[in-house]
């Protein structure tokens, strides 16, 4: 058995599994799934703790056919982490500095504000002359943004980490429009 996908873990990453039930290569990427969720999916899985990773396998099947374009669901998306992560309180001043700057941001993006924070000054102008502004936040900015919302989530638990995680991951869910996957795989993880 040759590759990543073959290679047994403890642990296998909700990403990987909605890799195999989408019939995608395996990945902890699966193109199905919009970034910023799968972002979020990611830095659950890797901040949670064995019996937590095996709890958000159950819910695999929400997140197939979730991927779209457009400002609304990465802001969305970034928005819920960074919220939860500013409400989890004990954030360092940069951590608190940067989760602001990035809420602003996904505020600005969906018509709540008028001025984007951080370095979103720049970029969003810059780059939607090119009409690369929507791919660049959805693919790398959001993204960045989300883990690090979780990352501060799962830092700031007072042991309840693995039921926060989940909790945040399930909310995240529910932001998205509802998936048309499968019956039998609906079934078999239902």
């Amino acid at each position: 058995m040759n590759g990543y996908g073959k290679v047994p873990r403890p642990d296998p990453c909700v990403m990987e599994l909605v890799s195999r039930l989408a019939r995608e290569p395996w990945t902890d990427r699966p193109a199905c799934v919009h970034p910023v969720l799968s972002s979020v999916a990611r830095a659950a899985h890797d901040h949670s703790s064995s019996a937590g990773r095996r709890h958000l396998l159950p819910l695999a099947p929400r997140f197939i056919n979730t991927s779209s374009v457009g400002f609304e669901a990465s802001a969305r998306l970034v928005a819920l982490c960074v919220s939860t992560a500013l409400a989890s309180g004990e954030l360092t001043g940069d951590e608190r500095r940067r989760m602001a700057a990035a809420h602003r941001t996904a505020l600005h993006l969906l018509g709540s504000e008028g001025d984007p924070g951080g370095a979103a000054r720049w970029w969003l102008p810059a780059f939607g002359r090119l009409g690369w502004s929507e791919p660049f936040y959805r693919t790398f900015v959001a993204t960045e943004h989300a883990a690090e919302a979780v990352a501060v989530t799962a830092r700031t638990a007072n042991g309840d980490r693995d039921v926060r995680l989940r909790s945040l991951l399930k909310l995240c869910l529910a932001t998205q429009p509802k998936p048309s996957c499968s019956a039998s795989a609906q079934k078999s993880w239902s």
